[in-house]
């Protein structure tokens, strides 16, 4: 179908997002653990309160699981709209595959080693090629 190709990097960047969830909770259960936290006692708060008693490298995962829930809706809102424009193949869907190798990158990046600069810029990266997309899913829309 023409204009499809765009759903191949929406798919992929949803699975990297499942990814990162499972490595989220195969390192937080065991510093819960370890922390002695007892998780059914737990009332109420957020996965950010555990910030205070879990390893900054646990919490790393999990904080990299949100930010895939922040910037990264957009790009599945554009790229829904340049497919159904039928624009979402050739330039639009390379861009929509460099949008997701950057957010993998941001996701590696901010999980292991955390380097707030270096994260910033490839975070910095993705906004302007998720800002491509969104000015030509305007022009699709608007003067299609």
């Amino acid at each position: 179908m023409i204009g499809m190709d765009i759903l191949q990097p929406v798919v992929a960047l949803a699975a990297w997002t499942m990814v990162i969830w499972l490595w989220m909770y195969a390192t937080r259960i065991p510093a819960m653990n370890k922390a002695k936290i007892d998780a059914n006692s737990l009332t109420g708060g957020t996965g950010k309160s555990l910030d205070d008693v879990l390893p900054p490298q646990v919490q790393w995962k999990a904080h990299n699981y949100n930010h895939l829930h922040e910037a990264p809706t957009v790009f599945y809102a554009v790229a829904l709209v340049l497919a159904i424009t039928g624009q979402g193949d050739g330039l639009n869907a390379a861009l929509g595959w460099a949008y997701v190798g950057l957010r993998v990158f941001h996701s590696l990046i901010q999980a292991t080693v955390n380097r707030v600069m270096v994260r910033f810029l490839v975070f910095a990266l993705s906004s302007l090629v998720l800002i491509a997309l969104v000015v030509h899913a305007a022009f699709a829309v608007f003067h299609g």
